[in-house]
Parts: C-alpha cells; structure tokens; sequence
C-alpha cells in the first residue's frame, strides 16, 4: 500500500502509510502527528483566553474604579447629613440667646428631635445606590471568575513529569475534562456577558442619578445610551450566549441533568477514561480536527489497530467523526491529487486503498447496518459492491495477519446478499463479482483455511439469489 510522491526537487518525500498491525506501532508517526496536532490546538485556546480575560481584568479594574466613585456620592445620600443636626441646634440656641439679650419673656417653640431622627431616603435615592452596588458586584464577580480562569489557564499548559507517552495522556486528560466542565464557553461568552450585564446596570442608575439631579440632564444622557447598549446587545451578547447554552446544553440545564451530574462528580468523583478510550478519543480529535494530509493518513492507518468491539462503538459513535471519516473517505483520491499533483496516481490510490482498508475494518468491528453502507457508498460515489471488493483486495494485499477481518468481511457481504429487506437488492451478477473478488482469497495461503466455509456460504446465497432472478425471469416480473 506504500505510496511515495515528490513533488519538488528539494520537497520531503510523502508516504502514505500501511495499516498498523496494533494501535500506534507505526513508529511514532501518529503519536507525533497527534501530538503536534494537540500542541497547535491547546496554544491558540490558550492563547485566545489568555488575552480575552486580560482584556477583562483591565477593563474591570476601570469599571470598578468609576463605579466605585459614584457610590462614594451617592451612599451619603442614604444617610441623614449630621450637619442638619447642627444647624438645628444652632438655630434654637440663636433663639435662646436673642430672646434673653432682648430681655422677653415669651416662650420659644424647641423640637426636641432632631432632623436625623426624622430623614428617610427617598425611593429614588434607594434604587441609585441598589443598582451601583449591584453593578460593582457583577464587576467584581467577573474579575474573580477571570482571575480563576488565568490561573486554570496556567494549570493547563503546565507541563507534568514523565515521559511523552504520559504527557500525552495527561493533556489528553485535562482537555477532557475542559471539555466536559464546558470552561472555553464559560471564559469566552459567559464572563464578558456577566460584565455587559453589570455594565448595562450601570448606565440605568447613572441616568437615575442624573435625573435626581437634573431631569433635563438625564434626558439628554439617556437617550442615546440605552440605544447604543440594545444594538450592542442584540449584535453580540444574545448570540454569544445562544452559542454558551447551546454548548453548555440548555435542555439538559433546564430539566437539572447536568447539574446533578456536576454536583455528583464534586461528591463523589469522577471515574478517569482507561487507555484504551484516551487512544480512541486521540484518533477521533485527529480525524475530527486536522486538515494536515499525514496526520489523516496515519490516523487511518491507526484505525485497524483498534482490535475491540466496545472501543470501535466508541469511535464510531461520534457524529462528528463519522461525517468526518465518510467525508475523507469518498473524497481522499481527489484530495491528494489536488495537494501532491495530478501526476502522483499511486500515491492517491495508495491513499484511497487505505481508507477503504479503514472502513472495511470499522464495518467488520461492529453489527453494521444498512444505513452505514450507504452512507459508504454515496461517500465513494462507487456501487458498494465495487467498494467492498476494493476493501476486500486491500485486505488480502496486507502484509499483517488479519484472519477475522477476511471472516467477518465476507460474512457482512453475506448477509447483503442474502438480506431481504434493503432497499436496493443486489443482483446475481453482483453476487458473482463478489464470488470472483473472494477467488483471490483462496489463493491466498494464509487464508485457504479459514476462509473455505465462509465462501462456501457465499457461493450458496449467490446461487439462491440467481434462482430468485431466474424464477422472477421465467414469471415475466
């Protein structure tokens, strides 16, 4: 299945990759692929937050400052002013004094409580301070978020003991577990809209303030920020948060799933992905994320290293991944004679040969139904009969053992052929394509053996299907 092209003189030359006999025993290659791949992904999340949340940090030191500020004004206000109380008392000792230096006898009116007995805030003055307090608040529970976030960031990309392997799986892990606490989200859309929302608080009691002072001020001041805080609202906040709930998962936040789930890890822990996962979950952010040409090739070659039936649900389980792997696989020889050349025909059927060795192997590893193989076949835009004799002479080309992927590859084509309701039968003359593809498999030394009673059967659903089309011939159907 090797593949070499060369594009320049001076170019490195390309191969493309056989099929791993166990997974990640290619020498390295996909470890390194995945592990430049990783590295690339983890610097730029990183560094997008990193300069996001500074951003934050400084302008929520600036808003707490200028919030802080107005409180300074308007807290007083909540208070009674002590220097009522003196003016009071002075003014009856003013009385008291003129009355006996005038030398009259007539009684003075004294009120013996004082106007801080008597003072109440107005409503307005109460709402001012309740929403400048409230809009500190938010600036201060945002730099502290902000603050965590930093610190999560550096916790991130710090770098653990051990060899590549172990670091590997530990960045592995704590991707994951962003991932799965939903914190690139929280950081990006969350906090700046907590801060938005205590900014917008602000501007609603500066205006009060100012029409406590002066109406005609506050008329003129409020008009055009409300205005320009909606059209800033609607053009950012709302559809950054749309995008933070969809991610965080709205119906299960509403219906109080993921919470309880998040309280139960707090409580009592969270279970750690075994080896085996942490390898599945690799291939899958590799298939899923890179548009590097080798990175794709080995990690397709990686996939018939992945010998156990739970662990091939779990890669194929994913969405993403099987859009992902259709969409290289029906497209792969195209793809590499745009990038290499349209004279590099080896290299891209060397390259189509192993995806098509790939698909074979997921198909053999799991109870594959109708759906996915015509998901196969539009992805190939070839008859799934040509495709599966592809498959099947990739297999037998190999080099590496693979006795049970020739078994359950011809027991899958078996139960095509023999299946009655698909929406697309196949014909007998299929049937015996398949039948000469599968000759290849008993000259074949390795596989003689194995491989006879499987064929056998073969030969008789071939032969029922014939006769079904003769019957229906001979009925004029």
């Amino acid at each position: 299945m090797n593949g070499t092209a060369q594009n320049l003189p001076n170019a490195p030359v390309f191969e493309v990759p056989d099929p791993v006999d166990e997974f990640g025993q290619d020498g390295g290659k996909f470890y390194r692929c995945y592990d430049a791949l990783a590295d690339e992904i983890d610097e730029d999340m990183v560094k997008g937050l990193k300069e996001q949340l500074d951003g934050m940090l400084i302008f929520a030191g600036l808003f707490a400052g200028v919030n802080s500020a107005f409180l300074a004004l308007t807290l007083p206000l909540l208070s009674a002013d002590p220097s009522d109380d003196i003016t009071a008392l002075l003014a009856q000792n003013n009385a008291i004094l003129t009355q006996m230096a005038t030398g009259r006898n007539d009684s003075i009116s004294i009120n013996p409580r004082l106007p801080s007995a008597e003072f109440s805030p107005s409503s307005d003055i109460f709402a001012i301070n309740a929403l400048f307090s409230l809009s500190l608040a938010f600036a201060i529970i945002s730099s502290f978020l902000a603050v965590l976030g930093r610190q999560w960031l550096v916790y991130y990309r710090k770098r653990s003991g051990g060899g590549p392997d172990r670091q590997r799986w530990e960045q592995l892990k704590r991707f994951l577990g962003a991932e799965r606490w939903q914190l690139e989200p929280i950081l990006d859309d969350v906090l700046p809209s907590l801060l938005q929302i205590g900014l917008i608080i602000f501007c609603a009691s500066l205006i009060l303030y100012l029409r406590h002072l002066s109406p005609a001020i506050s008329l003129i001041v409020g008009i055009p920020i409300p205005l320009s805080h909606v059209l800033f609202w609607s053009a950012r906040t709302i559809p950054s948060a749309a995008r933070a709930l969809r991610q965080l998962g709205w119906e299960q936040l509403s219906q109080g799933s993921s919470v309880k789930r998040w309280v139960d890890i707090l409580i009592h822990g969270r279970e750690e992905e075994s080896p085996e996962s942490l390898k599945v979950i690799a291939l899958q952010r590799a298939i899923c994320t890179s548009d590097d040409p080798a990175t794709l090739l080995h990690a397709a070659a990686n996939i018939s290293g992945i010998t156990n039936t739970s662990q091939m649900e779990q890669l194929w389980s994913d969405q993403g991944f099987q859009e992902r792997f259709l969409d290289q696989f029906g497209n792969s020889y195209s793809r590499m004679l745009q990038l290499r050349g349209h004279n590099q025909v080896n290299v891209a059927a060397s390259a189509r040969r192993l995806y098509s060795a790939a698909a074979a192997h997921i198909m053999m590893y799991r109870d594959t139904t109708w759906d996915i193989h015509e998901n196969l076949e539009s992805a190939g835009r070839e008859d799934l009969s040509k495709t599966l004799l592809k498959a099947l002479a990739a297999i037998v080309a190999l080099d590496w053992y693979c006795e049970d992927v020739i078994i359950c590859l011809l027991s899958c084509i078996d139960r095509m052929l023999s299946a009655e309701n698909t929406q697309e039968k196949f014909t007998a003359k299929q049937g015996f394509s398949f039948l000469e593809g599968c000759e290849r498999v008993l000259h074949t030394q390795q596989f003689q053996g194995v491989a006879r009673h499987s064929i056998q059967k073969l030969r008789f659903s071939v032969s029922q299907l014939w006769e079904e089309e003769c019957a229906d011939d001979s009925r004029g159907l």
